[in-house]
């Protein structure tokens, strides 16, 4: 079993485990951490936070630092994950809907888009097709694919890397490649099909290394430099005093980008899947 295997496999086990956490009067929090050590403790690491991103948020909501959000009767959660092994990644999530059935229907129309995207999602397939594919079956079920979210190829220490795979027949006629890593995701809505930046994520990753003053403003930035490369991470991993105004200092000086949460523009409710794959050969994260 190659890196690019196991690190499907450990993401894959995890997020089965975090499904099961998903229950009312739940923290966010605790639903993420104990994801992000469970990939630990299978042997990876996490390639990015847990997101834990609920009803209208479509993506990037991993909890900050003493985050309080619970989970309620009625939320309609996205589980986003990842798991890294020396640097080759595996990416997938799920929605659940807790305690209620209102938006079973749209979870099922992102599942039943991803089979459908799998299927094509062979050598010489044109990007476009799966995202036809995708935005078809979605509105099959009478929801909206999100048009400016997309799946994504993968490459070593880089989870958004070459080519975009979209929720929408966008004419783009680039091909799949036998042997490609690729996250494949479909979003649905109820809303517009299009997010928009919401509230900061304390996600951040480096963006470009340059000399910092500030002497535990280097400490911190060899600590990432070191143990996250390209990778994301989360403010809630750096055990250092005063990370929030170092993380500040650092992303001022274009050191760091942080990423915002994405939220659907008319605040409908989103559901997503998602798996990542190797060309011509197999899904990882099944």
């Amino acid at each position: 079993m190659d890196d690019w295997e196991k690190a499907g496999k450990i993401t894959a086990e995890a997020r089965e485990f975090g499904r099961k956490l998903v229950k009312e009067n739940t923290l966010a929090i605790e639903i993420a951490e104990k994801i992000e050590k469970k990939i630990i403790d299978l042997g990876g690491k996490p390639a990015f936070p847990v997101d834990v991103s609920i009803n209208h948020i479509a993506a990037h909501a991993s909890p900050l630092i003493n985050d309080q959000t619970k989970i309620k009767k009625g939320d309609l959660v996205k589980l986003d994950l990842g798991a890294s092994v020396n640097g080759y990644m595996g990416d997938t999530a799920c929605t659940v809907e807790v305690g209620t059935k209102k938006y079973e229907k749209m979870i099922q129309a992102t599942e039943e888009a991803l089979k459908e995207a799998l299927k094509l999602a062979k050598p010489n397939t044109k990007v476009c097709e799966i995202g036809d594919a995708i935005q078809k079956k979605i509105e099959e079920y009478g929801y909206t694919s999100i048009h400016n979210l997309s799946g994504h190829e993968i490459k070593q220490y880089t989870i958004h890397a070459g080519i975009t795979v979209p929720n929408f027949n966008n004419n783009d006629k680039r091909e799949l490649k036998e042997g490609m890593i690729v996250a494949i995701e479909p979003f649905a809505t109820d809303g517009e099909g299009r997010v928009m930046e919401g509230k900061p994520s304390n996600v951040f990753s480096l963006e470009n290394i340059k000399p910092i003053r500030n002497t535990n403003a280097r400490k911190v930035l060899s600590y990432i430099q070191k143990n996250y490369k390209t990778m994301p991470f989360s403010a809630r991993w750096l055990k250092f005093p005063n990370i929030n105004f170092i993380l500040r200092l650092l992303e001022k000086e274009g050191i760091i980008k942080q990423y915002p949460q994405l939220v659907e523009r008319r605040k409908g409710f989103v559901t997503q899947a998602e798996h990542t794959i190797k060309v011509g050969e197999k899904v990882l994260t099944a």
